[in-house]
């Protein structure tokens, strides 16, 4: 039986659902929300090492984790709304270009928001759950807002985006150990080379939002020296797991090189403060944390 539907009427729903999907995906920020899922599980998987794998455990942190950051990043752009038009980078959001209501944004934002920490809190643990949801309402209403107020908004920020480490391992050990939050520490200090290069080459989009996230509000000798020093800090932090014997030497190694190698770019951009190598240490930072974390994983097995 052939469709009733006229073939451009079919051509509009297919392209109005398409639209959508992708408004959703923009909303929720899906490749971002799946590395920080992956940065829980793989800390899951570490926690884990030289045991059975719970995959139903697993499965439940990674879609909890999932949801509550998909959350965050929905409440964010609400908040935002008014400031990601005015940027070239965020324009065509859904919820700035009102291509999505504030109504249902907030709707899917804040059952996303619930379910996750439900998940986690339920088929988890409740210091699993607590973490879930002190990570979505610091990111969402604490560093969110604060971005437009003072730079230290990426120090904030930080706590909430170094959390997973802290829900992949306490999904599995159900408490907050040493290796914990060395490995928290090590996310931590990793934000600061890689959102601060990322917030260098975009400065210029920034500034047309009002947001303040350069160290020292401007792309000087001032703010690249603070990226340095918080990318050289990661050297001694990415070593400490070995040094605490939770992990073995060659993932110390590999640590301490990636630290090394990201110091260096860091440097480079002090001597430059210049965008190319920006970009480098970015670029740098988006190989250093799975190849880190990784590495963490392999050693233990």
């Amino acid at each position: 039986m052939e469709s009733t539907i006229p073939h451009n009427a079919e051509v509009v729903i297919v392209s109005a659902f398409r639209q959508k999907v992708s408004d959703y995906q923009q909303l929720v920020k899906t490749r971002l929300t799946l590395l920080v899922v992956f940065s829980a599980v793989i800390t899951y998987f570490t926690a884990n090492s030289g045991n059975p794998i719970n995959w139903f455990s697993a499965a439940m942190l990674a879609l909890g984790g999932f949801l509550v950051v998909a959350s965050s990043n929905g409440i964010n752009q609400i908040i935002e709304k008014n400031y990601d038009a005015l940027m070239i980078r965020t324009k065509n959001r859904p919820v700035a270009t009102n291509r999505m209501s504030v109504a249902e944004a907030g709707i899917v934002s804040t059952l996303f928001g619930i379910i996750g920490v439900a998940i986690i809190g339920i088929f988890l643990n409740q210091l699993c759950g607590l973490l879930a949801f002190a990570s979505l309402v610091t990111y969402a209403f604490v560093y969110t807002p604060l971005k437009r107020v003072s730079p230290i908004s990426v120090f904030v920020g930080a706590f909430p985006g170094a959390f997973p480490t802290l829900l992949g391992w306490v999904a599995y050990t159900g408490h907050i150990s040493t290796e914990a939050l060395i490995l928290f520490g090590v996310q931590f200090l990793w934000q600061f080379p890689h959102f601060w290069s990322i917030a260098w080459i975009l400065d210029d989009d920034y500034k047309l939002a009002g947001f303040k996230m350069l160290p020292m509000n401007g792309k000087d000798k001032k703010s690249a020296l603070q990226i340095v020093a918080f990318t050289i800090l990661l050297i001694p932090m990415g070593f400490l797991p070995t040094v605490e014997g939770s992990t073995g030497i060659v993932s110390g190694c590999i640590a301490l090189i990636g630290g090394i190698v990201l110091s260096y770019y860091a440097f480079r951009l002090y001597k430059s403060c210049e965008n190319k190598d920006a970009k480098k240490l970015m670029f740098a930072s988006f190989l250093y944390l799975p190849v880190v974390q990784i590495s963490y994983l392999i050693d233990k097995i």
